[in-house]
């Protein structure tokens, strides 16, 4: 009889060396509490405690917790729990002692990323891989896609900005801390305790920081940290949020990732810069910790490098990519519509896109150097991913990116003529291009029609996604705002 998918991640060759690394990590830094993490299907961070004690029954016997915890264990408008009622059985997190790490501002606590199985005791695929689980969903899907495409590999980086906001008298955020004027270093000053901060905890913890700038809305900054594999991208974004929400509570204010808060200013975009390599290696970067004595395991510091970039040109044309980078992009630009409800995955992210003159990407096309288009060339040799904004999924769009990159290879799709016009100059001249989604509603409707794009949602995800969603919608659409009482109050008679 084949062992089950839970057993064989636990008697993975090599792990049970790692536990002991992981227990003797433990003693050397006087860790006394565990956080076992996962994501959820929102991208919100799940999960349990433990004392540091229990780590090694823990390691192979996992943790229990509600499938629910998956979507967030919220409830629709009729008040059932979304995706998996209270008769579900619950899930186990084994965590892996490669992610372990501890806390910079707390160092008696340390984490784990977790992957999730199916309980063991189910009547169908117990101990299977859990499909809610969009961090192990990535990494099986990535594995499947390099092996299928003679050793490709995508590589992420991201663009996190997001707004640090002052609260009210009644506690709630309000106003930006800084004012918005983009790149300003003076208001990049005004916020220097709080990034210095978050660059202090996040090089502890394994990103490698390299650039930051005040952007262009109220105490909105974007701080950058090397690109890498795209699992260890999504979890370094995860973790940069966390270290965000830690800092803002030492200093008193609040981190806001959501898109919108301000119209008239730019929203918070997170764009994915993307490329497809084979080969490389990784380094480690202590990233000024002690190499001797890390604070966490050895794998946080590793970094992809070298290797071939398809996406490099290599013939004439010094913009123009190589043919299996075409392709890719070809599949990506075919499905941006779908990939859309994955990016702006919020009925406030279309904020974003409605407040016009403030470069937010609405067209379906590919350019270089264009930001009019959801595509562009941002550098030799990477594309720019611009239809995402700072509450992505990260796990969710590296998938739906690979799905829709595969299609494109499989059925070598031709992304077009790459656009050099304003988009805007292009259409009068002519020219026919699709507009994204202008709604979270519009943006669901195309991601239901495009299977190609829910093959990166496995199993149960793509249903628990449009359901948690489609729910969103429709919370928005039967609630009364400010807006409709200020516009249609008195409009009669």
């Amino acid at each position: 009889m084949s062992k089950r998918d839970i057993e064989e991640f636990v008697e993975a060759p090599g792990r049970e060396k790692k536990i002991k690394e992981v227990r003797k990590k433990i003693d050397e830094l006087g860790i006394t509490y565990l956080y076992l993490q996962f994501v959820s299907v929102t991208g919100k961070i799940m999960g349990k405690g433990i004392p540091a004690d229990h780590w090694e029954s823990i390691a192979k016997k996992g943790f229990q917790l509600v499938y629910g915890a998956t979507v967030n264990l919220f409830t629709n408008r009729a008040g059932d729990y979304l995706g998996y009622g209270p008769e579900a059985a619950e899930l186990v997190g084994i965590p892996e002692p490669e992610t372990f790490m501890q806390l910079p501002w707390d160092k008696r606590v340390a984490r784990f990323y977790c992957t999730l199985f199916r309980n063991r005791e189910e009547r169908e695929n117990a101990g299977a891989y859990l499909t809610a689980d969009c961090r192990g969903n990535l990494r099986r899907i990535h594995s499947e896609f390099s092996k299928k495409h003679n050793g490709l590999q995508l590589r992420m980086g991201t663009e996190p900005e997001m707004m640090w906001l002052k609260f009210d008298e009644n506690g709630k955020p309000k106003d930006g801390y800084s004012k918005p004027f983009c790149y300003h270093i003076d208001q990049f000053e005004s916020l220097r305790p709080v990034y210095m901060k978050v660059i202090e905890y996040a090089r502890a913890m394994g990103l490698d920081m390299i650039q930051g700038d005040h952007e262009d809305a109220p105490g909105q900054l974007e701080l950058n940290f090397t690109f890498d594999d795209v699992l260890r991208n999504a979890d370094r974004l995860t973790t940069y949020r966390q270290i965000c929400a830690q800092v803002a509570r030492e200093f008193g204010i609040f981190a806001c990732f959501m898109s919108k808060p301000f119209m008239g200013v730019s929203a918070s975009g997170c764009h994915h810069n993307m490329s497809l390599w084979r080969g490389g290696e990784d380094v480690f970067i202590p990233m000024g910790n002690d190499p001797k004595n890390l604070p966490g395991m050895r794998d946080n510091y590793m970094h992809v490098k070298g290797g071939e970039n398809t996406f490099m040109p290599d013939g004439d044309d010094p913009q123009m990519p190589q043919k299996a980078g075409l392709e890719a992009i070809g599949g990506i630009v075919h499905h941006l519509r779908a990939l859309t409800a994955i990016g702006c995955s919020t009925v406030n992210s279309y904020r974003r896109l409605w407040d016009t003159g403030f470069w937010a990407p609405v067209f379906a096309d590919w350019g270089f150097q264009n930001r009019t288009t959801g595509l562009r060339v941002s550098a030799p040799g990477r594309f720019e991913y611009r239809s995402v904004d700072s509450m992505v999924n990260p796990y969710l769009m590296g998938s739906t990116i690979i799905a829709a990159a595969d299609d494109g290879i499989d059925n070598k799709l031709d992304p077009g003529a790459p656009e050099e016009r304003n988009i805007y100059q292009a259409m009068e001249e002519g020219k026919q291009v699709k507009k994204l989604p202008m709604s979270l509603g519009e943006s669901l409707d195309a991601l239901a029609s495009d299977p190609v794009v829910q093959r990166g949602m496995p199993g149960e995800m793509y249903g628990l996604f449009h359901e948690y969603k489609a729910d969103e919608w429709a919370r928005f659409m039967s609630t009364v705002t400010d807006w409709d009482n200020d516009t249609y109050m008195e409009c009669l008679p």
